[in-house]
């Protein structure tokens, strides 16, 4: 299992507080230092079942500036939405816990963090 937060982030010291809490083995990755690659973005987005712009910030500011709330949200788009999600890394939703099933899940709640650990 492996959790990508933002340590200045509360949601993602909460989750990784209940790890602790439940024993869980797990590696924290900080993303806004060690970047995902375009492929690694990808990766998680199957893994979730979800889209780029499902785990964009769209009120940080560098998405201001991108104008990403204007970009189409389609399959001709992605590719454009992941490179500024590897560009960008401040955009992307925190934290992402990588279950050991091989699914993954957006931990904002404790309910999403338990779902991670179950599986």
């Amino acid at each position: 299992m492996e959790i990508w937060i933002n340590p200045a982030c509360s949601k993602c010291r909460s989750a990784v507080d209940l790890l602790d809490a439940e024993g869980a083995e797990y590696t924290v990755r900080r993303y806004l230092e060690d970047v995902p690659s375009p492929d690694e973005i990808r990766a998680v987005l199957d893994r979730l079942g979800l889209e780029p712009w499902d785990i964009t910030r769209t009120q940080e500011p560098a998405a201001k500036e991108l104008g990403l709330k204007e970009w189409p949200k389609d399959a001709g788009s992605r590719e454009r939405w992941i490179s500024a999600l590897a560009e960008h890394p401040k955009l992307i939703q925190r934290p992402i816990i990588t279950a050991q099933d091989g699914t993954a899940v957006v931990a904002r709640s404790e309910e999403a963090v338990r779902d991670a650990l179950g599986r």
